[in-house]
């Protein structure tokens, strides 16, 4: 591992430890040519998921473009961002897992308004405004009563029982 600060090629581990919900590994070293101290993160290396966009074209998953998105669709809304990487892991998690390596925008964004609906009604329909495009008030009107549907059948069960 080559020096920040010195670049010399030498150095020892002071402290390892599980980084990223334990997918990775943070070490902080020691130059043992000038003594600064820097930290450094392994990470397995996966195999690339390609996304397919609307357009037809195909890019490389970017879980930061990704995690841009929700950051935006849940500003004001008292998510932590924090919260939101967990999104980000789960999802690439649930990406990594498939037996295939393309996957669709489209697959993308449903996985993320899964997640949205539990967590933010409000960021779920920015996100949702986004993602499908939408034209006018109808659009929002449709997602909105989509998302009580979702919302009132376990109370309505809970009125039932």
């Amino acid at each position: 591992m080559q020096c920040p600060s010195c670049q010399h090629t030498d150095s020892r581990v002071l402290e390892s430890r599980a980084a990223d919900a334990g997918r990775s590994v943070r070490r902080r070293r020691e130059c043992l040519n000038c003594e600064f101290r820097f930290t450094t993160y392994e990470r397995v290396e996966t195999v690339p998921i390609t996304v397919i966009k609307r357009s037809g074209s195909r890019e490389t998953f970017n879980r930061g473009k990704l995690l841009h998105g929700l950051l935006r669709a849940c500003e004001k809304t008292g998510l932590e961002p924090a919260r939101l990487e967990l999104v980000v892991d789960e999802i690439e998690l649930v990406l990594q897992q498939r037996t295939g390596r393309e996957v669709s925008s489209a697959e993308i964004g449903e996985l993320v308004l899964l997640q949205l609906a539990e967590m933010s009604e409000v960021a779920y329909v920015r996100f949702a405004s986004v993602y499908r495009q939408f034209q006018g008030i109808s659009d929002f009107i449709a997602t909105l009563e989509g998302l009580h549907r979702r919302t009132a059948k376990p109370s309505a069960l809970a009125a039932v029982g």
